[in-house]
C-alpha cells in the first residue's frame, strides 16, 4: 500500500516540538494541532492521495453560560480515504469528534462548534497511522505522568508576551492554525519586567473564563497580560473575542491587559 519512503516517515519518532499541551483538571494533556496533522498528511500521503468525508454532523447540546453567551456542542463522524500513488489501493478510517462553539450570536456558535468537531474527528481518524499523527498521545497513562514531571521544558519554550523588539515569538517558527492574517493589529503593549513571585500570583478570576476552559483553551497570566493557549484557536476566535481578547499579529497571540479582567 505505502511506499518504502512513506513507511519510513510513518515509523519515525514524533518530533517533540510539534507537541502542544494544556491543563485539564489535574492532568496535563498533550496533543497535536489540527493544522499540523493536516500538513503532515499532505506531506506523507500527498495532496491528492487522501481525503475525508463528513458522514455525520449533528448538534448535541445548547445552553447559555454565565456571560450570556450561547454555548453549542456538536458531534462529527468523519470517514478518511487514503490511496496509493496510482490510486489502485485504498485504506479507510472512520472516527468521531466533538467540538464546542461559544459566541454572542447563534450562527457563530454553530460555526465554531461544527468546525472544531470535524477537525477533532480528522485528528482522531489519522491517529491510526501511527505516532506521526499523535497515536502515543492518546495514552492516558502518559498524560497522567506528565503532571508529575518538572515543567522545565515549558519554561524554556515559553516566550514572554509581548516579544522583545526584533525578536519573534517561537510560535512564528511553526505555521499557525489558519489564523486570520487580515485582522487589524492592535497596538503592541509594552513589555513589563514583573518579578517571578508576582507572576505566580493570580490577579484575575479564573471563573470568568470558564467558557474558554470548556472548549479546551487556557488563560495564562504573563507579564501583566492574559494570554490564550490551546488548540484550534482560529475555530474558536468568536468565543475568544467574546471574552474581550485582542489579536496581535506580530506574536500571533490573543491577549488582554490584566487590568481589563473583571
Amino acid at each position: 500500500m505505502f511506499t518504502k519512503e512513506q513507511n519510513e516517515l510513518l515509523n519515525q519518532e514524533l518530533d517533540s516540538n510539534r507537541i502542544k499541551s494544556r491543563s485539564k483538571g489535574n492532568v496535563n494533556l498533550s496533543y497535536l494541532e489540527g493544522f499540523d496533522v493536516i500538513e503532515t498528511a499532505n506531506g506523507i500521503f500527498g495532496f491528492g492521495n487522501w481525503s475525508y468525508a463528513i458522514t455525520t454532523l449533528e448538534q448535541v447540546s445548547e445552553e447559555i453560560n454565565s456571560n450570556q453567551n450561547t454555548v453549542i456542542c456538536y458531534k462529527a463522524i468523519v470517514r478518511l480515504t487514503i490511496q496509493d500513488e496510482n490510486h489502485t489501493k485504498t485504506v479507510h478510517r472512520e472516527d468521531i469528534g466533538f467540538g464546542s462553539g461559544i459566541s454572542k450570536t447563534l450562527a457563530e456558535a454553530h460555526e465554531g462548534a461544527g468546525k472544531e468537531a470535524v477537525t477533532d474527528a480528522i485528528k482522531r481518524g489519522l491517529k491510526g497511522f501511527g505516532n506521526q499523527f499523535g497515536l502515543s498521545l492518546y495514552d492516558k497513562t502518559r498524560n497522567q505522568q506528565t503532571t508529575n514531571q518538572p515543567q522545565n521544558n515549558q519554561s524554556q519554550n515559553q516566550t514572554s508576551y509581548p516579544p522583545n523588539n526584533g525578536q519573534q515569538s517561537q510560535r512564528n517558527n511553526q505555521p499557525q492554525n489558519y489564523q486570520n492574517q487580515n485582522q487589524p493589529a492592535n497596538t503592541q503593549p509594552p513589555k513589563r519586567n514583573t518579578p517571578p513571585q508576582q507572576q505566580q500570583q493570580s490577579h484575575y478570576d479564573p471563573y470568568e473564563y470558564e467558557s474558554l476552559n470548556r472548549i479546551g483553551l487556557e488563560v495564562i497570566e504573563d507579564s501583566g497580560y492574559l494570554v490564550i493557549s490551546g488548540d484550534d484557536q482560529f475555530a474558536k476566535k468568536d468565543s475568544i473575542k467574546a471574552c474581550g481578547f485582542n489579536w496581535d499579529k506580530n506574536s500571533k497571540t490573543w491577549y488582554k491587559a490584566l487590568n481589563q479582567a473583571a
